[in-house]
């Protein structure tokens, strides 16, 4: 049984890892392409870590724009959204992925909101675009659990 992260628990932790000890064996057969191999193997972890931030990125746009537009019509096609996204995220997030996207999510915030933030211009919808936050509002959890949806913004009377 080898050492490091195993396929089966942490696929992105496997990536990364079976790319480090292959660029570490000895060979003394050329014809093998090495570095080419771990570098290949390496991409498909970071492909999946970009698909993962991908979709957390989604799931934030659609949160904002559920939270702050006062438009009825498009909701469900938002939540709808959120859905797809969350079971993609159900699917493809591992412990080590977890992880990236908590160290990542103000990043990854800020290209939700600009999203939301344009959408939300292209809907005339200008008072909501400007109303959202600089930061954050949402945690990883909140992002990731299929039940949860923030409550519209209240028009003051």
């Amino acid at each position: 049984m080898p050492d490091g992260p195993r396929y089966e628990e942490d696929f992105y932790a496997w990536t990364q890892y079976q790319a480090k000890v292959l660029r570490t064996l000895r060979t003394r057969d050329n014809r093998f392409d090495r570095e080419h191999v771990a570098e290949e193997i390496e991409d498909w972890g970071k492909s999946e870590r970009d698909a993962v931030e991908s979709e957390i990125t989604s799931v934030i746009e659609h949160l904002l724009k559920l939270a702050h537009s006062p438009a009825e019509r498009p909701r469900y096609g938002w939540m709808g959204s959120i859905a797809d996204a969350r079971r993609i995220l159900r699917k493809k997030l591992t412990p080590t992925l977890r992880s990236n996207a908590e160290q990542k999510i103000r990043e990854l915030y800020q290209d939700a909101r600009e999203a939301a933030e344009l959408a939300l211009h292209d809907y005339g919808e200008h008072e909501a675009a400007a109303a959202l936050p600089a930061s954050c509002p949402y945690t990883l959890d909140q992002v990731l659990d299929r039940n949860w949806y923030p409550e519209p913004l209240q028009e003051p009377k």
